[in-house]
């Protein structure tokens, strides 16, 4: 299946520093009906936020120390939910977030566009930023 472009974004050389928001939760979590992820996923989607990736854990445990493990019997495995952008779309999206039951840990943090197919795709325009 051929990528789709995203017309609703100018595109342009990202040349500045993005933020990663890490969102930890596991496969278990239910939000109504869906899980966890897939309610994020689609939210952030909406949201037009520059990408998101669900990555699967082999261990993990938060707060309650319950140790969240692959295998083959039971869907509880840790997950990590991880979405590019700029800082204030980011912001807004984790505010977004807060009718989600289920999520847990939610972290933020600078990262670098260095390279790739993304690094021509900008999160938008940056205010004072000569076009």
């Amino acid at each position: 299946m051929p990528r789709q472009q995203r017309p609703e974004r100018e595109d342009k050389k990202m040349n500045e520093q993005a933020k990663l928001l890490r969102i930890y939760t596991d496969e278990a979590a239910y939000f109504g009906d869906r899980k966890v992820f897939e309610v994020v996923a689609t939210r952030a989607r909406d949201a037009k936020v520059a990408g998101v990736t669900v990555l699967q854990a082999l261990v993990g445990f938060g707060r309650s120390a319950h140790v969240h493990r692959r295998h083959v019997l039971e869907d509880d495995q840790s997950l990590v939910i991880e979405i590019v952008d700029e800082d204030a779309r980011l912001r807004a999206f984790v505010a977004s977030l807060a009718d989600v039951t289920g999520i847990g840990l939610m972290t933020l943090e600078v990262v670098e566009i260095v390279g790739g197919e993304a690094a021509s795709f900008a999160p938008s325009d940056t205010p004072g930023e000569a076009q």
